[in-house]
């Protein structure tokens, strides 16, 4: 059964630019957002982005991941995906997992629409018989048709964010990370992506979702994380924990 289990875990990001030498005297353990800075006895600063997290996804789960810019939500999500390994602490997961994130990242501009579909579906995890068979499907949700014959640094930014998305969310995954809810491309194109991430919501064992929109949360999820300087602040029911992000004075 897909989960993912986060024992005691903190992310730390140092800082080794020597300018934070002259600035060392007047930091303070907090700042309005972002994670808490921190100076070590050897004079190290560094940002401490997630601190001590304790929590357990399991199947069903549906988490809004909340809480102010820089409060660890984009951190939370890397970290989840496994593009971060934590500083300390301990993270299990089951389960294959599929990350909107930077949806472009990956992609070679100098190869042609066609050859990125097989290099990004092969970078997340897919073989090549199985980005072969997707390959008409992918093309065809893209709608970018013979441009696929093209060198991607030729397409416009909408252009690479459509072929990214359709490679992207063709992907199975059993544990569904988003920043955001997606939109890209024209009015048309928006509304088809946003039915496709219905469905991988809905196909999903677990899904997590980073957003500022209360709205979208109460639409799609159960459960809410809120984050604060990269603190857990509150872990449970999506009502409650609204009630609780108004109360506390959070957007």
């Amino acid at each position: 059964m897909p989960n993912i289990k986060l024992s005691d875990v903190s992310l730390e990001f140092p800082i080794y630019d020597p300018v934070t030498r002259s600035l060392r005297r007047s930091i303070t353990r907090s700042i309005p957002v972002g994670g808490q800075i921190k100076k070590s006895r050897n004079e190290r600063v560094s940002i401490l982005a997630l601190d001590s997290i304790n929590i357990t996804l399991q199947d069903g789960d549906r988490i809004a991941l909340l809480g102010h810019n820089g409060a660890g939500k984009t951190s939370m999500l890397k970290l989840l995906a496994g593009f971060y390994e934590p500083t300390s602490g301990s993270i299990l997961t089951e389960g294959k997992v599929s990350a909107l994130l930077s949806l472009t990242a990956g992609m070679d501009y100098n190869l042609s629409g066609y050859e990125n579909i097989m290099l990004c579906g092969m970078l997340h995890g897919i073989s090549k018989p199985e980005v072969q068979q997707k390959m008409h499907g992918i093309a065809e949700f893209s709608e970018l048709g013979s441009y696929l014959d093209l060198p991607v640094r030729l397409y416009s930014q909408g252009m690479k964010l459509r072929l990214a998305f359709s490679i992207c969310t063709s992907i199975d995954s059993d544990i569904l990370l988003l920043d955001e809810w997606v939109g890209v491309g024209d009015k048309a194109f928006i509304l088809k992506a946003r039915q496709r991430l219905s469905e991988l919501v809905f196909q999903s064992s677990i899904m997590v979702l980073a957003t500022h929109s209360s709205n979208v949360a109460k639409q799609l999820c159960n459960k809410a994380l809120i984050l604060e300087h990269g603190k857990l602040l509150y872990y449970g029911e999506i009502n409650q924990a609204i009630e609780f992000q108004e109360s506390y004075g959070l957007k």
